[in-house]
């Protein structure tokens, strides 16, 4: 096969300078924006409205059985004694027909015991014909309750939990709003159980006073509010007419979040949410598709005293595990390491025969669970010229069973990698400017690769941009970021088309509950465009 070159397309290779509107920042809050319609559940209208009711019961604590930590670090260990909450009524199902029914009016009365104290308000909400001249048919929902002093809320039994997460759900303190998205593209008659866990504080020093209902809503957003995104200019090339296989002609690139640093490794959870790093802020980040960021891991990568002299200390490459835990390319510590599901940090491996790696930059899981990795010199401080280099290579690994095996060692800047669909090839980009080429390996039975070949080369294109991010959707097609922008390439190697988004994408990763959108983290900036094809993703086996 001989490899594709750009040739005279090399002339519109072009960075977009246009910043399209500004959208949403790196906040903690959903970002509301004006609703349509707030409908007040402290008011008897607006319980009947939504065809609630207010139910209220005190929670006690109680003693209970339980076990000591055991090797595992888990309650597996000798039999103890704890204590627990009672009732437990988070279910969506839980019968509270014989709780106290409020009056909507009554919600800044004051409940529980005062001091250590906790308590429950029960709600069931159904989502009306109509507000008033407001149909809220296709619209967002959100729920906001400000509990004095703090509140957990459970919409339809569940409280999702992340590490690292404040508001939306959990705890967002004293006396804060929580604000919870029951639904987007909601219908009327959908109905929503709210179960709200009151608690008073500050817990390390129980005050005398009691917990109360400050205030209760829930706002009503329009389609093209919460959530929804605004399409940025993007010039999108078409090369081929396969592309439009893959890519609609009406197709859109919008950004979903700003004001990052330097926006890159992104995965695609199945709980719905992205993870992507800021290695310049040495920072994990968590994206919501209601708009929410929030700081997942502060420290992502580095924690040494001389962290000032690094450009990208944090982490760079994300990926998801068969139990879904999250491994890391941590470019300062120069090391491969694993979240836990008790937030526990398990280094994999940092070293080859006693030497340290340069700085992990992407990794993949073959589907046998063997992690493949890219290992330049692009997080030390001097690169390739660094001291603190060890490694007289700058290669590709194969990590299984606690061995680490190097497959190439010939690539100056060993950089994106992801597996063609049936695994049989391993491509990997290469990030140098004389030589700005995607490679192709053949993949053994045993997991080593052949000698390989330039499948994709952009060496004339021009601009101080190379090789990036890889990844491969389901039919083959191979996503590059290079230099202009995002290129997309066939099986084949010929280039389809390419896309340029405001700012140089870095990587990618499909997402959403099909697989068909693609995220890409640009720079200051996270984007996403919608395909006609889902691409190959992490997909743990999560019990």
């Amino acid at each position: 096969m001989r490899p594709a070159r750009i040739g005279a397309l090399g002339a519109w290779i072009v960075v977009l300078t246009g910043a399209g509107p500004a959208l949403a920042q790196v906040t903690s809050d959903v970002p509301a924006g004006l609703p349509a319609s707030i409908v007040d559940l402290r008011t008897v209208e607006g319980v009947e409205l939504l065809g609630a009711e207010w139910r209220y019961h005190d929670v006690h604590i109680v003693e209970t059985d339980h076990r000591l930590p055991g090797p595992d670090l888990r309650p597996s260990g000798p039999p103890s004694r704890t204590h627990d909450i009672e009732p437990q009524a988070s279910a969506r199902d839980f019968d509270d027909s014989a709780w106290e029914v409020l009056d909507p009016t009554s919600l800044e009365a004051r409940r529980g015991n005062g001091r250590l104290s906790f308590n429950w308000y029960r709600i069931r909400v159904r989502i009306p014909e109509r507000i008033g001249s407001f149909d809220p048919t296709g619209s967002t929902a959100v729920f906001e309750i400000v509990v004095d002093d703090y509140a957990e809320i459970w919409v339809d039994g569940v409280l999702p939990v992340v590490l690292g997460q404040s508001g939306g759900p959990l705890v967002r303190g004293w006396n804060a709003p929580n604000r919870v998205v029951l639904g987007h593209d909601v219908r009327p008659g959908q109905e929503f159980q709210l179960a709200v866990f009151g608690m008073n504080g500050p817990i390390s020093s129980p005050p005398g006073n009691y917990i109360w209902i400050r205030s209760a809503t829930v706002e009503f957003h329009p389609a093209d509010g919460i959530g929804r995104f605004q399409a940025v200019e993007a010039d999108i090339r078409r090369l081929d007419p396969k592309l439009d296989e893959v890519l609609a002609p009406e197709a859109r690139v919008e950004r979903v979040a700003t004001g990052f640093r330097f926006t890159e490794g992104p995965v695609w959870s199945p709980d719905g949410y992205l993870l992507f790093s800021d290695p310049n802020a040495n920072t994990i980040y968590r994206w919501t598709p209601d708009g929410q960021v929030l700081v997942y891991r502060t420290k992502s990568g580095y924690t040494g005293v001389d962290i000032g002299e690094y450009g990208q200390p944090g982490s760079n490459g994300l990926t998801l595990d068969d139990d879904g835990r999250l491994v890391i390319a941590e470019h300062g510590n120069r090391r491969i390491s694993r979240l836990e599901r008790n937030g526990l940090l398990t280094v994999l491996v940092d070293r080859y025969r006693g030497m340290r790696l340069n700085s992990p930059n992407d990794l993949v899981h073959r589907s046998d669970g063997a992690l493949y990795f890219t290992d330049p010199p692009f997080g030390l401080p001097r690169f390739g010229e660094d001291p603190r280099k060890e490694l007289p290579f700058n290669g590709v690994f194969l990590w299984r069973d606690g061995e680490l095996t190097p497959l190439v060692d010939d690539l100056e800047g060993p950089n994106g990698l992801a597996f063609s669909p049936d695994e049989r090839f391993l491509y990997v980009g290469n990030w140098d400017l004389r030589r700005k080429v995607v490679m192709r390996y053949g993949v053994r039975a045993d997991g080593t690769l052949d000698e390989g070949e330039v499948f994709f080369d952009l060496t004339d294109a021009p601009g101080e941009e190379a090789i990036d991010g890889v990844k491969v959707d389901a039919r083959g097609n191979v996503y590059v970021s290079g230099p202009g922008g995002m290129w997309i390439v066939s099986p084949a190697g010929k280039p389809l088309g390419a896309v340029l988004p405001p700012e140089l994408p870095a990587n990618f990763a499909f997402g959403d509950a099909d697989g068909r959108t693609l995220y890409m983290t640009a720079r200051t900036g996270l984007y996403r465009l919608r395909l006609r094809v889902p691409g190959i993703h992490p997909e743990p086996a999560i019990p």
